[in-house]
């Protein structure tokens, strides 16, 4: 007897997610410049990246939130934590973190495309304030970095944000709902966890979260890791213990990731001098500077300026 072999059905997720991609590899490939991250005046907590070749490794800040591949893959170094992730998996930091970057996947014909949006703390705490998810768990001592699978509902809610670009009218109205849907959905992801914590006042990443904040305004300034843990209402060795655990470094390197990041901001974008950029970012050695500033981007500030000048796509950290 012959038997009958149906073709297999497609898979409608499969469609689903396949249209999105397309819809949001055009957007950014109309508005996202080679080798810049692309921040939208309109929808300011979104930003678009788009590169036709393999960059890095590139030193940066992680701003708290999630990162989307479109198309090519990237591997983020946190301490020695590696994610490699694509389209497949979403990347989240829930505090903002020092990290090194690179693309490993992009060619002119296939750029690499993502897109990445900032999340609110706030918006956060008030969806478990709400009771719309469930409370964290009992916390353990665990990278605030992350990746996870992308839904189809997930990547849906980011096609529909970005199509907002083409109703601007529509943005006031609709963005807060869509953004809110985004926060929801990465709260129930299996991911949620690393979020909840950071929304719950009184938890240890709460806590380190407050001492981030202020490390990032002070940073210039010297540094009593007592008095900062004192601040946030920890004891110096629960607070040393759960700012590594959390961030893969110790509060003092991580003032030092800020204060060499920064420096190398003022030198590229303001064209000031080593010394200038050491002294306003707090060193009081110019030669301690240029050791620990080669040491963390692998050559002598203003060789390492230099050369970023005639790389463009250096500027991408986060997305």
């Amino acid at each position: 007897m012959l038997q009958r072999v149906h073709p297999p059905v497609p898979d409608a997720d499969d469609d689903r997610v396949e249209a999105a991609r397309r819809s949001l590899a055009a957007a950014i490939q109309q508005r996202a410049p080679e080798g810049q991250l692309f921040r939208l005046p309109d929808l300011p907590n979104l930003a678009m990246f788009r590169s036709g070749t393999s960059a890095g490794p590139v030193c940066g800040i992680y701003e708290t939130g999630v990162a989307l591949i479109v198309q090519g893959s990237k591997r983020v170094l946190l301490g020695n934590d590696s994610f490699v992730y694509g389209p497949d998996h979403f990347l989240i930091a829930s505090l903002n973190l020092p990290a090194v970057a690179q693309i490993l996947e992009a060619t002119p014909e296939r750029p690499y495309l993502s897109v990445m949006l900032r999340l609110d703390a706030h918006e956060i705490a008030q969806l478990m304030m709400d009771g719309h998810v469930p409370p964290p768990r009992p916390q353990a001592a665990e990278r605030a970095m992350g990746t996870g699978r992308v839904t189809p509902a997930l990547l849906g809610a980011f096609q529909r944000l970005v199509a907002l670009l083409d109703e601007p009218t529509s943005i006031p109205a609709l963005a807060p709902l869509i953004q809110r849907e985004i926060v929801y959905r990465l709260l129930m992801s299996e991911q949620g966890d690393k979020l909840r914590q950071i929304g719950s006042a009184g938890s240890q990443s709460h806590q380190i979260g407050r001492a981030i904040d202020w490390l990032k305004t002070h940073f210039a300034e010297p540094l009593r890791v007592e008095a900062l843990a004192e601040m946030v209402r920890m004891s110096p060795s629960t607070f040393h213990h759960h700012f590594r655990a959390l961030t893969a470094m110790s509060p003092l390197q991580y003032q030092k990731w800020l204060r060499l990041t920064e420096a190398r901001r003022l030198m590229l974008a303001d064209r000031i001098d080593a010394s200038t950029a050491a002294f306003r970012v707090g060193y009081e050695s110019p030669s301690q500077f240029s050791r620990e500033y080669s040491r963390q981007f692998g050559a002598p500030p203003m060789r390492d300026i230099a050369g970023l000048r005639g790389q463009p796509q250096a500027a991408d950290s986060a997305a």
